[in-house]
């Protein structure tokens, strides 16, 4: 039997990781320290949308803060081209 290391991003936390393994559970130090890149942007727009989008819940603004930090690329290309945003298939999950 192999043994086989396994990374997860300290904010998801082991239980999370565990209990959402295809989606947290990682094979390289890169790829969880990636997740966790997308976690620290995903709490600061939380926070921005929180603070500038009046009557915006705790729970809508944290889901609209991950979409956004998960597609953080194509974001940065929609800043020089708008449509980019609508071009797009609506991701799944």
């Amino acid at each position: 039997m192999a043994v086989q290391a396994l990374y997860y991003s300290d904010k998801d936390g082991l239980e999370m990781a565990l209990k959402n393994p295809d989606t947290m559970l990682f094979q390289s130090k890169a790829e969880a320290d990636a997740r966790d890149k997308i976690l620290e942007l995903a709490e600061n727009i939380q926070l921005f949308l929180e603070r500038n989008v009046e009557g915006l819940g705790e729970d809508l603004a944290e889901k609209c803060a991950m979409a956004i930090a998960e597609e953080k690329d194509l974001f940065q290309k929609a800043l020089k081209k708008p449509q980019l945003l609508n071009e797009t298939e609506a991701p799944s999950g």
